[in-house]
């Protein structure tokens, strides 16, 4: 597993990754887990049904580096904290970084660049902020075309 506090960027045109390619050719399938502080046990609970040759990301929304600690996940997973404190709002506004934002940010540069292939099969579960879980939905379903009921989402959610 490996921990990072790096922040995400997403660049104006993604190319296929070599990554993405490769795995679309052996059809394996990835995981996508997003979420924030509110869904920790959720979450470990999740990463703990996965099987242990499971591939992909988990990107986790945290107020400030004291939550940052250890997560137990699949040896292949790359496990993001993103460190809201430590980031702003939108360019040139000035504003803290809200709710969501990061985690939004990070899982669309993402998926972005690695679920781009035709026959992607990534498993994707959103959880934590409500607004945060709909925007990302929302940027899958929409501008990468993925099937709405193929984003997990609590079901208290209703974006399925």
């Amino acid at each position: 597993m490996t921990v990072s506090a790096a922040s995400a960027t997403q660049t104006a045109a993604a190319p296929t990754s070599a990554v993405a390619r490769r795995i679309a050719r052996r059809g394996l399938v990835q995981y996508l887990v997003a979420t924030d502080e509110t869904a920790l046990a959720q979450t470990q609970a999740l990463l703990a049904t996965l099987p242990l040759c499971a591939t992909g990301r988990v990107f986790i929304e945290v107020p400030d580096a004291s939550w940052i600690g250890r997560l137990q996940a699949p040896g292949r997973m790359t496990v993001t904290w993103l460190d809201r404190s430590a980031r702003r709002g939108a360019p040139g506004s000035g504003a803290s970084c809200r709710r969501g934002a990061a985690l939004t940010r990070a899982v669309t540069a993402w998926a972005d660049e690695m679920m781009c292939t035709d026959g992607d099969h990534t498993q994707v579960f959103v959880s934590g902020g409500y607004l945060g879980a709909a925007e990302i939905v929302d940027h899958l379903v929409e501008r990468l075309g993925r099937a709405r009921e193929s984003v997990h989402t609590p079901r208290e959610y209703r974006l399925n």
